[in-house]
């Protein structure tokens, strides 16, 4: 009997259950509603979790089934996922902002039997695809508001399950027991679909075991406490998002809080003030992007004291990555520059109590990560994928280094290959590629993940991420480069949104840049350059000049063969929905290759940025 006990708290139902009697009292969830937090202890998410499991399975929930979940991050996610794996089945995540033929084809593949879905804009998504469905059984709904004329028998509400579950339990405590004891570490917990940027996106089996081992893995590196809060606001659809805001706070029993909106993630992030976060590359370069342009619109006092604090926050910085305990200078150095400007803004930006940042999902520029360690937040790079349950290298405190990822977690293991490649092995590795056999063979070869990313480990054990292993390019001449390297330092300006770098095969490099709407807007308008719409604005010769002199500061600290020749700037902001990103913002390069080849084949025609803005 110990030894089932000991088993299902390797399953995350079973640490939920672990949490439940150790701390019943204290909050697990928070979730803003109306401008109020609504908070849910640990019993009581439990009880939520137990009464939906129940729920489930009287309708019909079997193990193995798949359970979807489209919605936005709140409490009933996690029930649902939780109950679902309580019953043996495997949850799914989709972007709440897929288009209906990305989920049909997400629900198609998974077979999947119940959908969760947040509101009516979703049960209509899902509806209008019933037909090419034919494995779907039940829609459950979370928000019935809009839906109480729709009379479709697929259709149930979360609350009327739920309660249906807790009448069930009332009269058969054994049952929701007898799921805990029959669910294996081993058991597939989600199946987490690939962001796709080099192809079709692949569903990924992770095991209970792999999130555990990870999670154990991370806080070894960087310690959590039950004290400890998290904000969850990228979709959990993304295994970064699983391994912090649910295998590690299942771990550790920190407290997870959900925004209310998207819009309101910043000030929500003000209230909570969070000890842990994680965010991709975006978020942080959207932050330092505005803090460059409040900057440059202040008084010359205040940009004269940022300047110096700055200048003492990168001394401190780099102080700090060469030793835990970095001495008094570099103290003091952090506390001068904190009083002088950056104690109220990090505050300002929420981030006033973390204790560790990770950055990851792709490589973050080195100017923007030494922006943000200058300023004091410990801001990690991580390194990891899908297929290894998300983080598995990280930075250690006193040794963080801008030009790597750090080292291994405990339990993990890294080594290049001949080609570069680097395998990854250990107990995070994932199951392998639902109902794809073949590309689990080509990914996992005698126990190492293949990850398609080349790099290297350099004299201090730090690993080295330089790109993928098909984006390492050439140009004609043989001249090695690195298109995300360039494309990140083109990031760090204000004015640049996105880059994609071009240059496989071809006499020299050149680029295709999205203007950030935003700040070079307001650029334009604080000069009384009139524009209109976004292909207007990035049409006017003066914001051609103004990419121009941020292309030229890249193009000097970049070796002759990588420097960008010429340019063009999209005539409109690339997007998800036109297959031009992933759903977590990576650029498809494929997509772009094919759709703006006219764009590329004219700069290395010769024709410059202006003349191909004036023939568009």
């Amino acid at each position: 009997m110990a030894e089932a006990s000991d088993r299902a708290q390797g399953t995350f139902p079973g640490r939920l259950a672990d949490q439940a009697r150790r701390r019943p009292g204290k909050v697990a969830l928070r979730e803003k509603k109306y401008g109020i937090w609504q908070q849910v202890t640990w019993g009581e998410y439990a009880a939520h979790v137990r009464a939906v499991a129940v729920g489930l399975e009287a309708l019909g929930l079997r193990r193995g089934d798949t359970v979807a979940i489209i919605s936005g991050n709140r409490p009933a996610w996690l029930y649902v996922e939780l109950a679902a794996q309580s019953v043996g089945a495997v949850p799914l995540g989709i972007y709440v902002d897929a288009l209906p033929e990305q989920v049909r084809r997400v629900l198609e593949h998974s077979e999947a039997r119940v959908v969760l879905v947040e509101d009516q804009e979703q049960a209509d998504k899902v509806l209008g695809l019933r037909d090419s469905l034919p494995h779907l059984q039940t829609i459950l709904v979370d928000d019935m508001r809009g839906l109480e004329t729709y009379d479709d028998p697929v259709l149930a509400s979360l609350e009327t399950v739920e309660s249906r579950g807790r009448e069930i339990d009332a009269g058969d405590r054994d049952r929701y027991e007898a799921m805990l004891a029959a669910g294996k570490p081993e058991d597939v917990a989600l199946l987490s679909y690939t962001s796709g940027t080099t192809g079709s996106a692949k569903a990924a089996m992770i095991s209970h075991a792999n999130l555990l081992a990870m999670a154990r893995g991370v806080t070894q590196v960087d310690p959590m406490r039950a004290s400890d809060e998290i904000v969850s606001f990228l979709p959990f659809a993304w295994v970064g998002e699983q391994l912090i805001s649910v295998a590690m706070a299942l771990h550790v029993g920190a407290t997870v809080s959900f925004p209310e909106e998207p819009e309101t993630v910043r000030e929500d992030l003000r209230e909570i003030g969070p000890h842990v976060m994680i965010a991709p590359p975006r978020f942080w370069e959207a932050m330092c992007s505005e803090y460059q342009v409040k900057i440059s619109d202040a008084g010359w006092t205040k940009r004269l004291a940022t300047r110096a604090a700055l200048a003492l926050g990168e001394r401190a910085a780099a102080r700090e990555c060469e030793a835990p305990s970095p001495g008094p200078v570099a103290w003091a150095q952090r506390r001068l520059a904190s009083l002088l400007a950056f104690r109220a803004l990090l505050d300002k930006l929420g981030l006033s109590r973390i204790r560790r940042a990770y950055t990851g999902g792709a490589p973050l520029g080195p100017e923007i990560f030494a922006f943000f360690r200058a300023i004091g937040l410990n801001l990690k790079q991580v390194y990891g994928q899908t297929e290894t349950s998300g983080i598995c290298v990280v930075h250690t405190d006193g040794d963080v280094r801008s030009a790597t990822v750090g080292r291994p977690t405990p339990g993990t293991q890294v080594r290049i290959a001949e080609s570069g490649e680097i395998l990854v092995s250990g107990d995070s590795v994932f199951v392998g590629y639902y109902k794809n056999p073949e590309a689990t063979a080509r990914a996992i070869e005698n126990g190492w993940l293949r990850t398609g990313d080349a790099g290297f480990v350099d004299e201090n054990g730090h690993l080295v991420m330089i790109d993928r292993v098909t984006d390492v390019l050439k140009t004609a001449d043989g001249a090695r480069f690195s298109p995300a390297l360039i494309e990140n330092k083109l990031k760090y300006s204000p004015h640049i949104r996105e880059a994609v770098v071009i240059g496989e095969e071809r006499p020299y490099v050149v680029a295709l840049i999205q203007i950030d709407m935003g700040n070079v807007g307001n650029w334009a308008e604080a000069r009384r350059l009139p524009f209109t719409t976004f292909k207007d604005l990035s049409g006017k010769a003066q914001v051609v000049a103004l990419v121009g002199e941020a292309v030229a500061r890249v193009n000097q600290g970049l070796p002759e063969a990588a420097r960008i020749r010429e340019f063009a700037l999209f005539d409109k902001e690339l997007d998800a929905d036109d297959d031009e990103l992933t759903r977590t913002n990576k650029v498809r390069r494929a997509t772009i290759l094919a759709k703006y080849g006219h764009m590329i084949e004219r700069l290395y025609a010769g024709a410059t940025s202006a003349e191909i803005l004036a023939r568009r």
